[in-house]
């Protein structure tokens, strides 16, 4: 009777570690499914956490932001282990992130800043101030290459959404090359529109961009063309292109300006082979998903993620840690081989 019951005992626990044991899960918070770019991250992500050994609770909250708060606030109700947040507006989330913090679930931002908030343990994202340098070097070297004997280049400059932090890194980045060729006269901003109180484009929105970009045509190329614009991002950058197409630009003696962009996706990788857009910026979205599985793994087992920035990302009450990692210009040149190469997309996707 005794061996019977130590038997069944025993069956039991094993039932327990098999089948008793939850697996932790990870709350992802991501702001919209209108970027093929967020797409992808949310499913790289859920793949890589799923192989770590991770349940996922994956949301979009289509770029609104109460939408974005009340999916957090019930990540949290449910008793998410850790959440990983893509803000749509990085100002916006520290009362929910107190929320997080009273029921120890740490935080990590993911690829935005989260600001105002001490609650915000690491950050994981790419080196932004490095892809606006990346963006402005390939505009002036397309001027170079398109319009080497027009003298001095005119320029117009578009910035990302104000809300996001990342934004003004793309910008300021931008600027570190540009500001010097726009001092010697080399470049003229055509609108005289600096500054990203006014370039901003609130929620990265290409409608916006192109309408932005129709006033500046308007106003300021009725009697001289517009040969660069920058552009932080390729749903902005299709956007201008459309304006751009519909004046006349890339026609008869009015040539394509060279249009900057970011994210590497289909649609602008396309218009790159197309001779309209010049270049993008490559993020590899599968590498920042591994990078966030791993800070989410060290957190939850009590130990130190790897970072490799401690000074740069202050979120106005901390500086947050970070891992940055490297962004890729991509071009014409080397479109096969950085984006095919590397297996992130495959030839049929593009042509």
């Amino acid at each position: 009777m005794k061996l019977k019951s130590v038997a069944a005992a025993l069956a039991m626990c094993a039932s327990f570690v098999a089948y008793g044991a939850a697996a932790e899960t990870v709350g992802i918070s991501m702001p919209t499914k209108s970027s093929a770019r967020w797409i992808s991250d949310g499913d790289s992500m859920v793949k890589e956490f799923q192989a770590a050994g991770y349940e996922t609770d994956l949301q979009y909250a289509e770029d609104d932001i109460p939408n974005q708060l009340a999916q957090i606030e019930n990540m949290i109700t449910k008793g998410v282990d850790v959440l990983v947040i893509a803000a749509i507006d990085g100002t916006t989330l520290s009362n929910a992130l107190e929320n997080a913090a009273a029921a120890d679930i740490k935080v990590i931002a993911y690829d935005r800043l989260i600001r105002d908030s001490g609650n915000v343990d690491y950050y994981a994202t790419f080196d932004n101030f490095k892809v606006g340098v990346q963006q402005a070097t390939s505009l002036v070297n397309g001027l170079k290459e398109r319009f080497p004997d027009t003298k001095p280049w005119n320029v117009e400059l578009f910035g990302g959404s104000p809300d996001d932090n990342n934004a003004f890194f793309f910008y300021d980045g931008a600027m570190s090359v540009l500001q010097p060729l726009i001092d010697d006269g080399s470049i003229v901003i055509g609108s005289g529109q600096t500054g990203m109180d006014k370039v901003g484009t609130l929620r990265w929105d290409g409608a916006v961009a192109q309408a932005r970009m129709d006033n500046l045509l308007s106003a300021n190329y009725t009697d001289k063309q517009v040969n660069g614009v920058l552009s932080p991002y390729d749903g902005l950058s299709i956007g201008i292109l459309s304006s751009l197409k519909g004046v006349g630009y890339g026609s008869g003696d009015m040539k394509m300006p060279i249009v900057s962009g970011q994210d590497a996706e289909v649609q602008s990788v396309k218009s790159i082979l197309a001779g309209e857009q010049y270049s993008t910026i490559f993020k590899d979205t599968r590498e920042l998903a591994k990078v966030t599985v791993g800070m989410v793994d060290a957190v939850l087992k009590g130990s130190e993620p790897k970072i490799n920035d401690t000074t740069t990302y202050n979120n106005g009450v901390k500086v947050v840690p970070s891992y940055l990692l490297e962004p890729v210009g991509v071009d014409a040149t080397n479109w096969e081989q950085i984006l095919i190469g590397s297996g992130y997309y495959t030839k049929d996707q593009i042509q």
